[in-house]
């Protein structure tokens, strides 16, 4: 039995930085009423002049993620990438990673789980190496958010909370049992789709029905959420895929040395450590200054806090995330 272990890291953000100052010109809100409900002070929008878009981005990640394992794309067995906003309607955006790259033929994966993509995607390429069936899988996260935001006051609960970005991960395939993935944990409630939610467009909605509506009242094209419904859910839900982990394998709150959780709010991720008593050294947080970049933000935050040193071998590092769906899972990994 193989076991898998995260060998590569990369991340990209878009360099246009977008201050909640900014905001300002363009709707009703203030710094101080975005920082005290989201802990946010900026993020990044890609500038359409630049070509990004989520399958370049991840591309971007991915490459600095190979180099940093050691391999080079054709090295890569499989592709996974996750992301809610996808360059095309289909097909999905693994294809053109794969692509971008320049790699042989080989199989891509698009994962649809929002802000628990990530997980959802590491956990697939996971069994995948587990089995023995690839040995170097590619999983991405990447999200173009600013495009599709409603940058107006009616969209302001929603708009100053998400930013665009990429992270990347080469997962590969290890003898050593003692290291890498331990377990990883997923699951659905899907009976509250719609309180974090884009409804339209859609399959039952489409372009002939958008174009001759053109309803300036019709809000169904732009992100919906309930916040404080959302939030309740989240510091449960986090709460429970945390300790399911760390049960599992028969560990405490104490013995972990970096929580990496999903950057939805920092004050959800400040209520979670605190009801599990980690020190700040002990989860690592940078929505500050990117905001909610749903399926990138894991793997983002998790090349950060590598960079810098906050992650060393035989480390005990928990991933947990919770999102629209709901959907939340989480990832235990020894280091």
């Amino acid at each position: 039995m193989y076991t898998s272990r995260i060998k590569g890291i990369g991340h990209y953000v878009p360099d246009n930085v977008v201050t909640n100052k900014d905001l300002e010109a363009f709707m009703d809100t203030s710094d101080e009423w975005i920082q005290e409900r989201t802990g946010i002070k900026e993020r990044r929008w890609i500038d359409p002049t630049t070509g990004d878009m989520p399958s370049t981005m991840g591309t971007k990640a991915a490459k600095i993620a190979i180099e940093n394992a050691g391999l080079t794309p054709n090295d890569i067995d499989f592709i996974v990438f996750a992301t809610l906003s996808p360059d095309y309607y289909f097909p999905g955006p693994g294809v053109q990673v794969q692509d971008q790259l320049g790699i042989k033929e080989i199989g891509a994966l698009d994962v649809r789980n929002q802000c628990s993509g990530f997980i959802y995607g590491l956990s697939v390429a996971d069994q995948f190496i587990k089995t023995g069936m690839y040995k170097n899988i590619l999983v991405i996260g990447s999200e173009y958010h600013s495009g599709g935001l409603e940058k107006s006051t009616r969209g302001r609960g929603v708009t100053v909370i998400f930013g665009d970005g990429a992270g990347a991960v080469v997962l590969s395939r290890s003898e050593d049992e003692k290291k890498g993935i331990l377990t990883t944990h997923l699951h659905s409630e899907g009976k509250h789709a719609k309180e974090l939610a884009l409804i339209g467009p859609a399959t039952n909605r489409w372009v002939d029905q958008i174009m001759t509506e053109n309803d300036p009242e019709d809000t169904s094209y732009y992100p919906y959420m309930n916040g404080n419904f959302v939030f309740k859910h989240a510091v449960t839900r986090f709460s429970e895929v945390i300790y399911e982990a760390l049960m599992t394998n028969g560990y405490k709150p104490e013995d972990i040395n970096m929580l990496i959780p999903h950057q939805a709010n920092l004050r959800i991720s400040q209520f979670i450590q605190k009801q599990l008593k980690l020190g700040d050294d002990q989860v690592y947080n940078n929505i500050m200054r990117y905001g909610n970049t749903t399926a990138a933000s894991i793997p983002i935050a998790l090349s950060e806090a590598h960079q810098k040193g906050k992650i060393k071998e035989g480390d005990l590092v928990c991933m947990a995330a919770f999102g629209s769906g709901f959907t939340w899972a989480s990832a235990l990994i020894r280091w």
